[in-house]
This record gives structure tokens, C-alpha cells and sequence, in this order.
């Protein structure tokens, strides 16, 4: 392994599981076992220079093992249009290519509870949820399993899924019903405080999370993870970040983030999923009013101003000074 820790793994499969979505396995070169992983977790995948793209793990066998030194990691992506470069790079990929990525790291863990648990998945967001879905069976523990998509031949894994599941599994295709997944409905008919994970498109997540709100969930019953890279929004403007450490001043321009120009300046800022729904990237800020982009923060910690995501979260004054 190197010293930076990262993985150089072989693309040993590529399969097309839909139209639009692809499963990738890697391997070491010589079938070494690899790191072990629980369910949620996600590789890094180097893409290029030192941009990196994550992707979920995936498991969809109810072998208690399936995680625990595997010979390979197994990936679903599916083409973006437009791409910001990682799923184009990671459908180019064929077998016996090359990757750098680094080992398991998990922000969406499937938390111990002796409630039933019940799992919600939109299109591409099913990657980390069959995982969870497999450990459940493995485990005995009840589960109810809905799976979301506009229709029946763009749902990836289908057919794994319903042997692992099966009458657990509910599918929903807008195609068929005629209307959109009833989330609200299924989180208002919840009333044993059984835990929600959900993972899909923004939203979907925006959804579940103004439900949980209006339904007065207490935190943490609902758990997400959002697929979708944040996007620039109209009128946007340029701002200062200044690191309260050196001093050190930097621009930050409409299209990119705080996160993005202290890499580009070769600093060594802590950060994840770009996306603002893990809080690795958390920083306090001293000076200046920050927007808000994130799902992490509390509506109370974000009208305080003190806390901030900059893989996402600008600001709303020409200048923010950042405990960095």
C-alpha cells in the first residue's frame, strides 16, 4: 500500500446494469484481500490531477462475510448529463485499467436500533441502501425496503435485489403509477419511531427532510445521503475568505467553493462527500455571514453564523474570515 494510504486497484469487470448505469469491480493485482467495509461506505476514486469523485460500496448478498476482507470492490455509477468529469472518467474505464482510490470511509453508517428499520432509495441512490438491505437479512433484523425510479428498466440491480429482499422490497415506477413516490405519505404512516435511511436525488432528500420536520421527528431518526453535486445558483458572487491562522487571503469566484480554491492554493483542508451532507469540511467562522448550503447544520446553528460547510455554504457579506 502506499504511504499515503491509498489503494492502486485493477478494473477487473464492467458491466451495464441499465442504460445509463454501470457496475465496476476492482481488485488488487493479485487478488490480495481488501479492507473491510460496512454498509454506507464509499471509495474515493482519483480521477484525474488530484480531483476525486466518491461512490458507494455495494453488497447485495446476505452472507455475513460479503464485506469482510473481500478480493473486490464492487461499484454502480451511472452517466450524469451534464458531467462534472467523474462519471464520463469512470464509464471510460474498462478491465485491466488502473485506479488509484482510497480505502472504506463511511459517513452514512447503519446506525444499531432495535426498531424495524425502513430503507428508501431513488434511482442511483440504491447503492449504499442494498448494502444495508443485505446486512439486515444477514443480521434477521426487520426491514422494509422501497425502491424508486421513473421506470422498471432504470433500476439497477433489480433482480438482486428482489432474491436478497423479497417481501420486504417495494418498487415504485412513476411509469406504472402514474405519479410520483408518495415519501410523505410513507413517513406519516410511521409510528414507531423506526429509523429512515434514504439516499436518491436532491429532491428527494429535501423532501424527506421538510417531512421530518413538519412530522416533529426527533434528530436523528432520519438518516440521508445525497448523490447530487451542489450547483451553482443565479447571482452568485465573488467573496474573500481569509484564514485566521496565517492571514492568508484567497477569492473565492461564482462556480467554485471555499473547499475549491484552498486545494487549488495547495492547502490540506479536511473534506468528504463535496456535497454538504457529511461535516467533515466544518469550519467556524469569525468574521462575516455565511449562505448556507448544507444539510448538516440546524436551522438554530445556521442563524448563528458560527459554523459552515466549505465544500458548499458561501457568504452573504463581501468577506468571511474562517477559524482555518
Amino acid at each position: 500500500m502506499p504511504q499515503d494510504g491509498r489503494l492502486e486497484l485493477v478494473v477487473t469487470d464492467v458491466e451495464s446494469v441499465t442504460p445509463l448505469i454501470r457496475t465496476i469491480r476492482l481488485a488488487r493485482p493479485h487478488q490480495e484481500p481488501l479492507p473491510s467495509w460496512e454498509p454506507g461506505a464509499h471509495l474515493k476514486v482519483r480521477i484525474g490531477g488530484n480531483d476525486e469523485r466518491s461512490y458507494s460500496l455495494i453488497n447485495a448478498s446476505a452472507d455475513p462475510a460479503a464485506c469482510t476482507h473481500p478480493k473486490a470492490y464492487r461499484l454502480g455509477i451511472r452517466l450524469e448529463t451534464p458531467s462534472q468529469g467523474g462519471s464520463v472518467y469512470m464509464h471510460a474505464l474498462k478491465a485491466g485499467d488502473t485506479v488509484s482510490v482510497t480505502p472504506p470511509s463511511n459517513n452514512f453508517p447503519l446506525e444499531p436500533t432495535g426498531k424495524p428499520v425502513v430503507l428508501v432509495a431513488g434511482g442511483i441512490g440504491v447503492t449504499p441502501i442494498v448494502s444495508m438491505a443485505a446486512a439486515l437479512q444477514a443480521a434477521g433484523h426487520p426491514y422494509r425496503f422501497y425502491y424508486a425510479g421513473r421506470a422498471r428498466d432504470q433500476l439497477a440491480f433489480l433482480p438482486e435485489i428482489e432474491a436478497l429482499a423479497g417481501g420486504n422490497l417495494t418498487v415504485h415506477t412513476d411509469d406504472t403509477a402514474q405519479a410520483f413516490f408518495d415519501l410523505a405519505g410513507l413517513m406519516g404512516s410511521l409510528a414507531g419511531d423506526e429509523p429512515l435511511y434514504c439516499c436518491g436525488p436532491l429532491p428527494m432528500i429535501e423532501a424527506a427532510i421538510a417531512t421530518a420536520k413538519t412530522l416533529g421527528w426527533a434528530s436523528g431518526r432520519l438518516h440521508f445521503e445525497i448523490f447530487t453535486a451542489a450547483a451553482p445558483q443565479a447571482g452568485d458572487q465573488a467573496f474573500e475568505v481569509v484564514l485566521n491562522s496565517t492571514g492568508e487571503s484567497f477569492t473565492v469566484p461564482p462556480g467554485k467553493s471555499v473547499l475549491d480554491v484552498l486545494i487549488e492554493a495547495g492547502k490540506d483542508p479536511l473534506y468528504d462527500c463535496k456535497r454538504g451532507d457529511c461535516g467533515i469540511c466544518q469550519v467556524g467562522v469569525i468574521e462575516g455571514t455565511p449562505d448556507h448550503r448544507d444539510f448538516i447544520l440546524s436551522d438554530s446553528e445556521k442563524a448563528s453564523g458560527k459554523l459552515m460547510q466549505i465544500c458548499v455554504s458561501r457568504a452573504k457579506t463581501p468577506r468571511l474570515v474562517l477559524d482555518l
